[in-house]
């Protein structure tokens, strides 16, 4: 049986990997976001759809890109969550 210090470790380590895994979407989301509010502040355009479209290319290309790393952590860490099952 696992005890309360096992569980929460579990939780604490699929958090970090949640972290892990957003974290390369978000930040690539925002940086163009900044850039597209900058562009849009020096040139005085005031379109509110112009951040859309960049932004959603910006983040597919992230996702294609991170795509080999995320999979290695979740696959880390589903090789980990069996390891501790079968070792019940």
């Amino acid at each position: 049986m696992m005890n309360g210090a096992e569980v929460l470790d579990i939780g604490r380590n699929a958090l970090w990997l949640t972290i892990q895994l957003s974290a390369p979407m978000l930040i690539v989301g925002l940086v163009v976001g900044v850039v597209i509010g900058l562009f849009q502040a020096l040139t005085q355009i005031q379109e509110a759809t112009l951040v859309f479209a960049p932004k959603i290319v910006a983040v597919f290309i992230s996702i294609l890109v991170f795509l080999p790393l995320m999979g290695a952590l979740m696959a880390g860490f589903m090789t980990e969550i069996v390891a501790r099952i079968s070792a019940m």
